[in-house]
């Protein structure tokens, strides 16, 4: 088989095996999204109120849960009948009440409440379903309403001891509901149930692997960028790296990677990221505009504020440099799957939190094409990606960082001493974690200055200087996190070491808030 072939056949696998995910407004749809590619298999949510316009690519589909109850006269009401019985079907939570409701079932308000971890207590024989899956297997209900009649055809797999209709299928159709969450870790066999509905029910070929990905996409940016030239902000993270190693492989000497120092890395890393990306051959423009970014921020200490004030010197610097490259045609973006699902979600584009530095490109003055080739991965996979293509996993490994840097950490306005100070806090907690061999056990670390000073003694005299938290979550995506437990030795050896070392703070306070209600950055 040719080169051209093997392109054609990587990306005619990855149209013809895809899961839909209906998205109703649940909190673990993008879990549904992650369990599904766990098993190698490619899958994309849609808003249950914008169903694709052809479901020919489709094997299965999934239809997920909701905050809403279907007796509400609001409740989510999509048209199914491009669905049912043409593709295998299996409904979560408020899938499995809507489809009993709608379906001459009935669904009330459950007597108790039923949301945490149950067990399976009655799983019917031989049911491709519940296959490898056991009596007692625990499982994790969230949910007000519960179903007390089947839908119409409607045969009982499985139930808890409060919960009679924990699981259905619909008699001559491959339509399955269930009224517990597989997607998530208290299910145990959840991943086996999600297994057996899409490999061996549906026929779902398990094709979505690292190797395919690499392979789709680099035919992918060859045709559809050719011989143009593409420009990309490179940050010295994950995602931008492995967007510019896709690239490189995809048009060689056609990318263009700028690397902005704005002043609020830590410390040293403008020179180390650019020595890291001196040996991967990718074509690197270093930039120090670190005395603009601070003048523009001098006085402001609104978050959004500071935010806005590096993005537009963020956009100026690298409209500067793009000039200075003739004839581009595309701006490549690290952007990954999340950032997308938030911006066509059930209700449109989430709730501003605060701004994301990723999303929304440059401004129209710039008239540049976008090309993001990870759009469609969630962060675990862009590291799988990245080690697929050799990436050295200490790059790989790194924390994610904020794109406003240092600005975001240091609360209230922002000058050259209170980066200085800042840089010098975090190299010590960063390259403790490392020492103390923690780093790779926790998902993101920093420190930030607060706003506030502490009385202190030092030998004799009485100090009047600064307050730093440190912080360390682990998580998977960012999207809720917990803090990490770190041994009070390493604590204590760190606080000792910042006070001793870094003139301007005496006092180090532990942040132990978790994600939800705290986010994992203060602003």
């Amino acid at each position: 088989m040719t080169e051209k072939e093997q392109d054609a056949n990587s990306v005619d696998l990855h149209m013809q095996n895809n899961v839909l995910i209906l998205d109703f407004g649940s909190q673990y749809t993008q879990l549904i999204a992650r369990r599904v590619r766990e098993l190698n298999i490619y899958c994309e949510i849609h808003p249950f109120n914008n169903l694709p316009e052809d479901f020919s690519s489709y094997k299965a589909v999934i239809l997920s849960g909701s905050p809403f109850s279907v007796r509400g006269e609001d409740a989510p009401h999509p048209d199914l009948t491009k669905i049912r019985k043409k593709l295998p079907l299996l409904a979560v939570c408020y899938g499995a009440q809507y489809l009993a409701h709608f379906n001459g079932g009935k669904v009330e308000a459950s007597e108790i409440r039923e949301y945490g971890r149950a067990n399976l207590s009655v799983i019917k024989d031989k049911e491709a379903l519940f296959d490898k899956i056991t009596e007692n297997s625990q499982v994790w209900m969230s949910h007000s309403d519960t179903i007390k009649e089947l839908p119409e055809n409607g045969v009982r797999l499985a139930s808890t001891p409060d919960v009679l209709n924990a699981a259905f299928r619909i008699d001559g159709e491959e339509t399955y509901g269930i009224q517990f969450h597989p997607e998530v870790y208290h299910s145990t066999d959840g991943k086996q149930l999600l297994e057996n509905f899409l490999v061996h029910i549906a026929g779902v070929e398990q094709s979505w692997t690292p190797e395919a990905f690499v392979d789709m996409t680099v035919a992918e940016l060859k045709e559809k960028i050719g011989d143009d030239k593409v420009v990309l902000g490179l940050s010295g993270g994950v995602d931008s790296t492995v967007a510019a190693v896709l690239l490189h492989k995809a048009i060689g000497k056609n990318l263009y990677c700028i690397f902005v120092n704005n002043g609020l890395l830590r410390k040293g890393e403008f020179e180390s990221v650019l020595d890291q990306y001196k040996h991967m051959g990718l074509n690197v423009k270093g930039v120090d505009a670190s005395a603009r970014f601070l003048d523009a921020l001098a006085g402001i200490s609104d978050p959004e504020e500071k935010r806005k004030a590096i993005g537009n010197s963020f956009i100026e610097v690298f409209d500067d440099e793009a000039h200075q490259i003739t004839d581009v045609t595309y701006l490549a973006q690290g952007t990954i799957y999340p950032d997308v699902i938030e911006s066509i979600s059930v209700n449109g584009p989430s709730a501003t939190i605060k701004s994301h530095h990723n999303v929304g490109g440059l401004p129209d003055f710039m008239k540049l094409k976008i090309v993001e080739p990870l759009r469609m991965l969630f962060k675990d996979e862009v590291r799988r990606v990245g080690a697929e293509l050799e990436i050295d996993s200490e790059l790989l490994g790194r924390h994610p960082f904020p794109g406003p840097g240092l600005a975001i950490r240091i609360l209230g306005d922002i000058t050259e001493e209170k980066v200085r100070i800042l840089q010098e806090v975090d190299h010590i907690f960063i390259q403790g974690l490392k020492d103390w061999m923690l780093y790779d056990k926790v998902w993101q670390a920093g420190a930030i200055l607060l706003p506030v000073s502490s009385v202190g003694v030092m030998g004799d005299e009485r100090t009047y200087e600064k307050v730093v938290a440190l912080r360390a979550v682990e998580s998977t995506d960012g999207m809720t996190a917990d803090w990490v437990n770190l041994p009070y030795d390493f604590l204590q050896k760190t606080s000792n070491t910042i006070i001793n070392r870094v003139k301007g703070v005496n006092r180090v306070v532990y942040d132990i808030s978790s994600k939800p209600p705290a986010t994992i950055e203060w602003e």
